[in-house]
């Protein structure tokens, strides 16, 4: 079943940076800071590509739908303007990508090479290749591709941050680069880090609520620190994420309701609903705490215009 309509706006195919304004870098004592390049490449990275058998079908398809060298570019720029749009924001010291085509379980992966980290491969299935249909081709292979780009630039709070966000972070540059895939739904079962397009679609409502630059903030936070969760999300959002989370399946459950009696009466024009979230008592009183609070860290404030629900 496909997912219901929904008043946020629709993923944008990013065609220029935006400004976000950066997360501080405030790091800890017990955190090692890793090194990071210019807060853009001196010059764009190396881009490589490496075929195991160049007459397998898969392969074959790839080079006839897409021209490689383009692709990978683009998903650079994607990806650099989607994270790093703002110049104050340093991005990881990437070097080289190269895309691997191969025989494989799967569909995709990203690893450093064994010269060193900043340099990456992405491995890319020449049987899952084989398995996309024709018409759905070009924009699959251009979709996989920029997911696995952003794993080659964003950062992971040194190997501590959930696997699940860093996949959701990865598939939200994706869903606003007008790629998602058309079995994609915006659903709230399980939990906020199952990752892929369901923390994808998570993310692009903390993005529309809080307003745009919310996710490259949440990514530079990930930049010199360990990740921990309640620091993490109270430091940004001053609310935990299990609120959040929670603030999005209602505002999912009332989408839903909306649009059913709309279903029923075209006529009707769908119910506009606009409720102001505010903080509880007891979370006030925990952000005014001084272990709960940085002075000089910019906090994420909700849009006006935002229309949510509250718990």
């Amino acid at each position: 079943m496909s997912a219901p309509q929904s008043r946020l706006p629709p993923p944008v195919i990013l065609q220029q940076s935006a400004c976000p304004t950066p997360a501080p870098d405030l790091p800890e004592s017990d955190t090692e800071i890793r090194p990071a390049s210019q807060k853009r490449p001196v010059r764009p990275p190396k881009l490589l590509l490496k075929v195991s058998d160049l007459c397998c079908t898969g392969s074959l398809e790839l080079l006839s739908a897409i021209n490689a060298g383009t692709a990978l570019s683009d998903a650079v720029t994607c990806v650099l303007d989607c994270l790093y749009s703002d110049d104050s924001t340093l991005i990881p010291p990437t070097r080289s990508v190269t895309l691997v085509l191969r025989s494989m379980s799967g569909v995709a992966y990203t690893t450093g090479k064994d010269i060193d980290q900043d340099h990456k491969e992405i491995h890319l299935s020449t049987d899952y290749i084989k398995q996309i249909s024709a018409h759905r081709k070009r924009e699959e292979i251009t979709g996989v591709l920029t997911h696995e780009m952003v794993h080659c630039w964003q950062w992971s709070a040194n190997g501590t941050a959930p696997g699940g966000l860093i996949e959701g972070i990865a598939d939200w540059v994706r869903l606003r680069a007008g790629y998602a895939p058309p079995h994609w739904e915006r659903k709230a079962d399980g939990e906020w880090d199952s990752g892929y397009q369901h923390t994808a679609y998570f993310l692009d409502y903390l993005e529309f609520r809080f307003g745009k630059s919310t996710v490259p903030r949440m990514n530079a936070a990930l930049r010199d620190r360990k990740y921990r969760e309640g620091k993490f999300w109270t430091r940004l959002f001053r609310r935990p994420v299990a609120e959040l989370w929670g603030d999005y399946k209602s505002w999912l459950e009332q989408e839903r309701k909306d649009i059913e009696p709309a279903a029923v009466t075209a006529a009707e024009p769908p119910i506009t609903r606009t409720v102001s979230v505010e903080p509880s008592p007891l979370q006030e009183a925990l952000d005014g705490r001084p272990e709960n609070r940085d002075e000089d860290e910019p906090v994420l404030v909700e849009r006006e215009d935002a229309d949510v629900a509250s718990v």
